[in-house]
């Protein structure tokens, strides 16, 4: 045999050795693909086996602070909800005592609420329907009710003061007596209209409404 036979020859057989070598790693790769119908899980992390549905209700959600609790129907831990999440399903906030399908997955920290699937406000009750607080911040109304201009109001630190005007005593108004009402923050400048009592410190608002201004009729 001649030596340019033998090299031919050995050519061939790598080529037949390579073509093998990759159709046998497509038909792996296609058959992995087949077997699993898609690709697997484990190519796109694990965030989305973690999820948990639940059924419950609110326990509490803080507006100023944008977080509150959920209270499972099937007796787990309470769930963290956030504002982020309650926004991108479509809800700006939620009411104490509203119902809730959420999906929920476990943190560091503990169970917080990933997705609000539906939430049903028929059993959520106002704030302004709460029963009174018993805490510091409450006092027994002594006054009319009376408008006041806001003097300055903190949302962070949770209070502010109001005036009644020039060679007034201040009245002071706490965060909680704005959740009572269903109010959010305040604005400096802001017309309220307020019932207020003697705390121990001085004066202190006890009720707060917005202050809307009566239609203007027309002159005949």
């Amino acid at each position: 045999m001649r030596q340019d036979d033998v090299i031919l020859i050995v050519k061939n057989q790598l080529t037949v050795m390579s073509v093998t070598r990759n159709r046998g790693a497509g038909q792996a790769m296609a058959d992995r693909i087949s077997a699993k119908g898609v690709i697997p899980d484990d190519d796109f992390g694990s965030d989305a086996l973690d999820l948990v549905e639940i059924t419950g209700v609110i326990k509490w959600f803080d507006v100023a602070k944008g977080f509150g609790f959920i209270i499972p129907d099937n007796g787990m831990q309470d769930v963290l909800v956030h504002v982020t999440c309650l926004r991108r399903d479509g809800y700006q906030t939620v009411l104490e005592g509203a119902r809730v399908v959420a999906l929920i997955q476990k943190r560091d920290r503990g169970y917080q609420a990933f997705r609000i699937l539906s939430m049903d406000q028929s059993t959520a009750v106002h704030p302004s329907q709460l029963p009174p607080v018993k805490t510091h911040v409450q006092v027994t109304p002594t006054s009319g009710l009376e408008r006041c201009l806001v003097k300055w109001f903190n949302r962070t630190k949770g209070f502010g003061f109001l005036t009644r005007g020039d060679g007034t005593e201040d009245i002071f108004i706490h965060m909680e007596t704005l959740r009572r009402f269903g109010l959010t923050e305040l604005r400096p400048g802001q017309t309220v209209l307020v019932r207020f009592g003697d705390g121990d410190k001085g004066l202190m608002a006890a009720e707060i409404h917005p202050d809307v201004p009566a239609p203007i009729g027309r002159a005949h």
